[in-house]
């Protein structure tokens, strides 16, 4: 497989690693997330107008002719930062249910929302009793004369806080755990019958549970096929953790740099503690665990265009071997620095909470394990 990027994509990753670099400095970083937003419009209003949100997008659809390995490129570069703007949310995970499967119409009223950065979306698919079963679901979504109504309860909606518009999955007819019956929809926020109630994360995003009663949906805010949505949901679930394994990747890049240079700073008994020899082996551990994760997370992502087999193999493949090496990174990173390691007034801090959280979403280790050896039996 070819690893080597074009001239453009590599111009695309130094322009970004310049905007982190000037943009999202820690301790600017740290008074955005302790504010009242949570994030800057501006930064997202930037990012827009340097063409990254359409970056993925064919030109057909509003967009620049990327495409997932474009998506990887500045998902790894905003792990470095611990960039909380919603990427993931708006333009994977939004953008990727109106590309696969959005009518025209669809097409270029969301889509254009995204490019422009007009617009932000959140995606509303996990449920308190659902665990990681994307087909466990208790929301409901009932035909209603060419509408539906919704009813339902999503937890942990990231980036819902500052989303315009909501990416739903439902069900329209089954039971709770069955795989048809299963529709995705767009629905505005702000729509009558929706209350949220937003928090922080533990790694310094924003999220909220989200309350839908009667909520009024009309009949063309339907993705795809009524019923037959989990194949489509299961695709562009696929899409977002090969990006968050980039930036898993660019998070624990940064983690391992940290602490090799804490360690020739840090001395006891008048030796910098980089020159203990069990220290050594230690953080070449580390860089280990992170020269093999990101071969992962490229892996991963070109075969997103593969069956849906072998994508599904190669994204677990990743997610497992990532989550497994993000805990040992930011646990190590953590050992080494000592208790100030913890404390909110160390990067290294964040780069662990950051780290530690990539594992629970879109599946853990242990989810991602089972699912893996069940798609292998298939052999």
């Amino acid at each position: 497989m070819d690893f080597n990027f074009t001239d453009e994509q590599t111009m695309v990753r130094d322009s970004l690693a310049r905007l982190v670099r000037e943009n999202y400095d820690f301790d600017t970083r740290r008074s955005v997330i302790e504010g009242d937003a949570g994030w800057r419009p501006e930064i997202w209003a930037q990012l827009a107008e340097l063409g990254l949100l359409g970056m993925p997008f064919s030109e057909a659809d509003g967009g620049f002719g990327g495409g997932a390995i474009d998506s990887m490129i500045v998902m790894e570069e905003f792990g470095k930062g611990l960039v909380v703007e919603p990427y993931v949310p708006t333009v994977v995970c939004a953008g990727g249910f109106f590309t696969h499967a959005g009518t025209d119409a669809q097409k270029a009223e969301h889509i254009g929302g995204i490019v422009d950065g007009s617009r932000v979306y959140a995606f509303a698919y996990a449920e308190p009793r659902g665990r990681y079963d994307l087909f466990d679901l208790e929301t409901t979504a009932k035909r209603d004369g060419d509408g539906y109504v919704l009813n339902g309860h999503k937890a942990v909606v990231i980036a819902a806080p500052w989303a315009s518009h909501l990416i739903v999955t439902a069900r329209t007819s089954g039971e709770r755990r069955d795989k048809d019956g299963i529709t995705v929809f767009v629905v505005d926020k702000s729509s009558e019958g929706i209350t949220t109630r937003d928090y922080p994360t533990v790694d310094g995003r924003r999220a909220s549970e989200i309350y839908f009663e009667n909520v009024a949906v009309p009949g063309d805010a339907v993705i795809g096929q009524e019923g037959n949505g989990l194949a489509l949901i299961e695709l562009v679930t696929d899409e977002a953790i090969a990006a968050q394994c980039a930036e898993a990747c660019g998070a624990m890049k940064v983690a391992q740099e940290m602490t090799v240079d804490y360690s020739q700073q840090r001395k006891q008994f008048g030796t910098p503690i980089g020159k203990f020899q069990v220290l050594q082996h230690r953080m070449v551990d580390m860089f280990v665990e992170y020269e093999q994760s990101i071969s992962m997370a490229y892996l991963a992502t070109l075969r997103l265009g593969e069956d849906h087999r072998e994508r599904k193999i190669a994204v677990s493949s990743a997610k497992v071997k990532i989550g497994q090496a993000a805990h040992h990174v930011g646990q190590e990173a953590i050992q080494i620095h000592g208790g100030m390691g913890m404390t909110d007034e160390l990067a290294i801090g964040h780069y662990f909470k950051r780290l530690t959280i990539f594992d629970s979403e879109f599946g853990n280790v242990d989810h991602h394990m089972k699912r893996h050896m069940a798609l292998v039996a298939e052999q």
